[in-house]
């Protein structure tokens, strides 16, 4: 099910044969498209870029991107040089927006075949970075990188943490949203957390939760300065990137055997590193068992939590990382 919001260029999009369940003509602010849709279930929303009031002012195209699912948005934008330059569409790719179009044919193509990151990254301008300065290894080090220091851009000297997961939907996105939430609240520490090549953080409705694809990442490190802490979901970025991650994995019977299957030499490729059981609901002595048929070193054991809780339940996983120091 499609929705389709038009206003100046509603001729253009007249021939589009497609299954519409709400439609919606004319100007809108961000915040009213945002509230519509927010909470409405549809499969691909088509996007007359002239239905955005002030659709000039990038910001109000950005409210959107945070506002509501990137990936599901098909921007048809005006005809004309502004528009289709590179500077303006290396902007909405910044923003997770792939899917854009100057034309009813393009619609229908992306309605079947959505962009990813690939297919638009030719387009982006990437920033001009700053002037490499040498920095401790403790945050992002570049593979070759020195064991002491290592050329970077101009990282503030803050502790970054990788969360990665292993098995599928292993949880890292909510753990780190949590993780940040805890910390903030009962131990005063400034977080940012980021989330690299995936837009699930749009989920929380959390302005604060931050969205970049692989390219963006060391210019957003270089903008992280004042936080005590910067944690990354990582997804498929290159783990050269971080120097101190975590691997989740979740211990059902079927998302290992999953993996296992997926890749045989997952398990070696883990050994030394931090693993954590997340979402685990076996005992104590079946995590034993685990480790010693996969040939791993647990490093915790995170039991599922109520994501809506308002209660500290990661002091122990926190305590076990460093991040904090108390005995409760």
């Amino acid at each position: 099910m499609n929705v389709l919001i038009t206003n100046k260029q509603e001729s253009l999009l007249a021939g589009l044969d497609v299954e519409i369940i709400k439609t919606l003509r004319g100007e809108f602010d961000a915040e009213e498209i945002i509230g519509t849709f927010s909470n409405f279930f549809f499969g691909r929303m088509i996007l007359d870029l002239t239905a955005i009031k002030d659709f000039n002012n990038i910001t109000n195209i950005q409210k959107l991107s945070i506002g509501l699912p990137v990936e599901k948005i098909i921007l048809v934008l005006p005809s004309g040089q502004e528009y289709s330059s590179n500077m303006f569409l290396s902007k909405l790719i910044s923003m997770g927006f792939y899917n854009f179009t100057t034309n009813l044919e393009g619609v229908k193509y992306l309605l079947e075949s959505p962009n990813t990151y690939k297919d638009v990254a030719h387009l982006q301008q990437l920033e001009t970075p700053v002037v490499p300065v040498m920095m401790p290894t403790q945050g992002a080090v570049p593979s070759g990188g020195s064991s002491e220091t290592s050329p970077v851009l101009n990282i503030p000297q803050i502790r970054i943490i990788g969360f990665k997961n292993v098995t599928d939907q292993a949880g890292a996105t909510t753990l780190i949203v949590r993780i940040k939430k805890e910390l903030e609240k009962y131990h005063g520490l400034s977080v940012k957390a980021i989330e690299v090549g995936k837009r699930d953080f749009t989920y929380f409705n959390d302005a604060s939760l931050v969205s970049i694809n692989k390219a963006e990442f060391l210019p957003e490190l270089s903008r992280s300065g004042g936080f005590d802490l910067v944690i990354i979901d990582m997804n498929d970025l290159d783990e050269s990137s971080v120097n101190e991650i975590y691997y989740l994995i979740e211990p059902s019977i079927i998302k290992i055997n999953k993996i296992a299957r997926r890749d045989k030499e997952v398990f070696n490729k883990l050994k030394d590193k931090k693993v954590v059981i997340n979402k685990s609901m076996i005992s104590n002595d079946d995590i034993a068992e685990f480790a010693g048929e996969s040939g791993l070193k647990i490093f915790s054991a995170i039991r599922p939590f109520n994501d809506r809780s308002n209660e500290a339940v990661l002091t122990n996983f926190l305590n076990r990382i460093g991040v904090i120091h108390n005995s409760n």
